[in-house]
């Protein structure tokens, strides 16, 4: 039996949707666990509502589904399936299987008796497209896969630095969980990212140069972290006889930070307080996506630390952007409300020169929301010159 835990940061903010007018679509990488945590959901309603809570429940990984995969048959199931006096809830998992769903799910919204919640393949239920495909509102939950702080709590683990040291290497892809040599779990998050290219990528926008999809995967993978710019990456990936267009590159950038494999983090002047028009960086979903796809020969830990706090930023709840002022860079400015976070990442700062070298790019930034370096460093945390030192197991824990 798969071993599943309460995801409580988005089961919380699904609970507190309840009986909104929004239509809650739940996005986010494949496999991360959209439809599991619809499944605990549905338990919390039953728990909560009993007899009052009628949950109309169409699951298209079922085959159960298979007379439903055309939308006026999908509309009149749901219809028929209505209890009047009751709270009538609607799930549909993986509703991009039934094509022109958004037409059911509209005629379902505008009647306004349905509380309604979905799920999808992010290649063809992409965030750019909600507002088209549904003249409803809708709210959209963004599942990350598991934090180091769920993967604690699924594994009931205390030893804090060994299990870093393996979350390090498996990541949060949970589905991996269930094999027994990193190997096979390498194996199976590979699985996974080549179902994500090959299968949703492909599929949905016709990739006529799949090989050169693969190739530009594969050079992100290897540069996390790093700037670059499609212009960049075309000279980079054109040969002595195939030249390609950054126009391409673009596109293909695209598709994949859509797909949510990999997001994209811009650079902003932070003295002229405006984005730069190119050298963005980009960080993959899962590290571990990385280590299954391309090795662990070189793991260069550094680019690896940088993922994990980029992601964790992101599940927290940041908007993040590289900063740069002057000739100095700061790996994350990180943002929410009214809360400003400067931080910069690393492997190794107990040499003195690496440590003042961090040092020196969050000084330069002169007003007074916090500053912190997050490292390696297996220390309680401490304070150099105002600047906050803080390890990174310990922090992606909290």
């Amino acid at each position: 039996m798969i071993k599943t835990i309460i995801r409580s940061q988005y089961l919380d903010q699904l609970i507190s949707l309840i009986g909104t007018p929004d239509i809650k679509v739940i996005t986010g990488i494949c496999r991360c666990g959209k439809s599991v945590l619809l499944k605990e959901f549905g338990k919390y309603l039953k728990k909560t509502f009993g007899e009052k809570a009628n949950i109309i429940s169409v699951d298209y990984n079922s085959d159960e589904a298979e007379p439903l995969l055309e939308y006026h048959v999908l509309y009149h199931y749901i219809e028929k399936k209505y209890q009047k006096g009751k709270r009538n809830f609607v799930f549909i998992d993986e509703v991009q299987m039934c094509p022109s769903f958004e037409k059911a799910i509209n005629w379902l919204h505008n009647d306004a008796r349905y509380d309604i919640y979905i799920t999808g393949s992010n290649a063809f239920l992409l965030s750019s497209d909600l507002a088209t495909l549904f003249t409803g509102r809708t709210f959209e939950i963004e599942v990350f896969p598991f934090s180091f702080k769920e993967y604690l709590q699924y594994f009931g683990r205390q030893d804090l630095t060994p299990a870093f040291n393996d979350y390090l290497l498996e990541g949060g892809m949970a589905g991996a969980y269930l094999y027994k040599t990193l190997a096979e779990k390498h194996q199976y998050v590979a699985n996974v990212y080549e179902t994500l290219i090959v299968r949703d990528i492909n599929e949905r926008y016709k990739v006529r140069n799949q090989d050169l999809m693969n190739k530009l995967s594969d050079f992100l993978m290897d540069n996390i972290s790093s700037q670059t710019s499609t212009r960049n990456i075309a000279n980079i990936l054109s040969t002595a006889t195939s030249e390609i267009n950054d126009k391409t590159i673009g596109n293909y950038l695209k598709y994949l930070t859509d797909a949510f494999a990999f997001y994209r983090v811009r650079r902003y002047d932070i003295r002229g307080k405006k984005y730069l028009a190119s050298q963005d960086k980009y960080y993959l979903a899962d590290h571990a996506f990385r280590l299954a796809k391309l090795g662990q020969k070189n793991m260069d830990y550094g680019r690896l630390y940088e993922n994990m706090v980029a992601i964790e930023l992101k599940r927290r709840g940041y908007s993040t952007y590289v900063g740069t002022l002057y000739d100095k860079e700061i790996d994350f400015v990180a943002t929410k409300r009214d809360q400003v976070l400067y931080i910069q990442v690393a492997d190794d700062i107990s040499r003195p020169e690496t440590l003042e070298r961090e040092l020196s790019s969050l000084l330069s930034v002169k007003d007074a929301y916090p500053k912190m370096i997050i490292a390696n460093t297996k220390h309680d945390d401490y304070t150099v010159e105002g600047v906050k030192i803080v390890d990174l197991a310990h922090w992606l824990a909290q």
